[in-house]
């Protein structure tokens, strides 16, 4: 078997055999293969697409380039929630401790913020202390006590994964729905999951822009899951402005905090509620979607889900004390007002820009090795449907470093349009995708 000779095979449209596909990413991660032939490999694989068969052996592969820990003993479901990204998504803190209130295992490997949309591990770190990286013995109890854990992809979890993703964010390959469906699988299986719930964004300020799109990559997910046998199922949300009224890490801590006392923006507790549901669903643990709904009402507003939050930040070292009083949260020392210019209805918001003005702040990476203020960001006053007049506050820029101000500025500036017409409301969650394997 030469690499090549499967590079070729792909490159002609001819579907590849597991052993194929496993021989090439065994290969790259020993470095066998060098990275001029994985990049003509995933190269072609973008152009040709793949089947589920390739798809499949493609997520196996990753997945068993790592550790895939065994959560066997534990005596329940563990179900996890993956969202694709958005702005001001700070979904995963209030549901994965709701969600574990509520009677499931929540094993959470959530991710780091690039570009315009916040990574969760950012938002827990503005939590001080908070240890997202820990051993994965010390996650399983972790999980065992309080049923859930909430960490980064360690070096054991799908290094082909990270290998090939670093890759591909190079050679111009991100945006192939079965590289995308194989690189987070490969992660999410790792954890030990029996299913998965899946938020796949849609809108302006999402990966994928158009419902068609989300919608083939929601099917894709699903179907690739159901076929490994994961009880899985994906809802189409609304990403065309951010969720909840706070963009950056510790602003989206704070509103979490808010849902898990019960409170806090509709969007937010709709979409944490609705998720939660699935999720319990998902896990046995009720028998429809409106009895989980119920429950997750009820983890919510009697303070079970506060209480296991605060247990999450103890067992992974934050400071409880935050949790217990919010207001001694470090905050940024500026703030800056952008106001409405003229008279009317939010007709629009460009939440990507949104999310954008929020990095330019400090509160997001621009590459890798960004630092982050964690205190930086944006807390909005006004959202799409709200009248505003001349003057009016928009929204409030919270910063440390002036020098990050303008450009910031400007940037937020262009996120609004105002209309004479009230716009209608969209429906935030668009469509529920359920499958079974093919």
């Amino acid at each position: 078997m030469r690499p090549q000779d499967i590079i070729k095979k792909k490159r002609d449209g001819i579907a590849l055999t597991h052993a194929e596909i496993q021989y090439m990413v065994d290969g790259y991660i020993n470095s066998r293969i060098p990275n001029y032939q994985m990049a003509a490999f995933t190269m072609a694989m973008f152009f040709q697409g793949a089947t589920k068969a390739e798809t499949v052996a493609l997520t196996e592969s990753m997945l068993h380039s790592g550790t895939v820990v065994d959560l066997a003993l534990l005596p329940g479901k563990k179900v996890d929630k993956h969202s694709t990204g958005g702005v001001g998504d700070k979904i995963s803190i209030p549901l994965a401790p709701a969600a574990a209130a509520a009677g499931i295992y929540v094993p959470m490997i959530s991710g780091r913020g690039l570009g315009h949309t916040g990574g969760t591990l950012d938002k827990l770190e503005s939590i001080p202390g908070f240890q997202v990286n820990i051993p994965l013995d010390r996650y399983v109890e972790i999980l065992k006590a309080i049923g859930v854990c909430m960490l980064g992809q360690t070096s054991d979890i799908a290094p082909a994964d990270k290998k090939i993703y670093a890759l591909r964010d190079v050679t111009a390959t991100i945006e192939s729905v079965p590289l995308i469906t194989a690189s987070i699988l490969s992660k999410k299986l790792a954890e030990g999951i029996d299913g998965l719930v899946f938020d796949v964004k849609v809108g302006n300020g999402a990966f994928m822009k158009t419902e068609a799109d989300a919608t083939i990559l929601a099917k894709n997910l699903v179907s690739i899951a159901s076929m490994m046998g994961k009880d899985v199922v994906a809802l189409i949300t609304d990403m065309n402005e951010p969720l909840g009224f706070c963009i950056g890490n510790t602003l989206e801590i704070l509103e979490s905090l808010e849902v898990l006392q019960g409170r806090g923006p509709e969007d937010v507790v709709k979409l944490t509620v609705e998720l939660g549901a699935y999720m319990l669903k998902v896990g046995k643990v009720a028998e429809t979607i409106d009895a989980g709904r119920q429950k997750m009402r009820q983890v919510l507003s009697d303070g079970s889900a506060l209480r296991r939050f605060r247990q999450l930040v103890q067992l992974q070292g934050g400071d409880i004390s935050v949790i217990d009083n919010p207001e001694t949260f470090k905050r940024a020392e500026y703030t800056q007002e952008i106001r409405a210019q003229s008279n009317g209805y939010i007709s629009s918001m460009h939440s990507e820009n949104i999310g954008t003005a929020a990095m330019l702040l400090g509160a997001g990476r621009d590459n890798m090795a960004s630092q982050i203020d964690h205190a930086a960001g944006i807390i909005l006053k006004k959202k799409v449907g709200d009248r505003v007049t001349r003057g009016d506050t928009l929204c409030v820029l919270e910063y440390n470093d002036h020098s990050r101000l303008e450009d910031a500025v400007r940037t937020i500036q262009e996120s609004y349009t105002i209309g004479s017409v009230q716009p209608k409301a969209r429906p935030l969650i668009r469509k529920v995708v359920t499958g079974s394997p093919e």
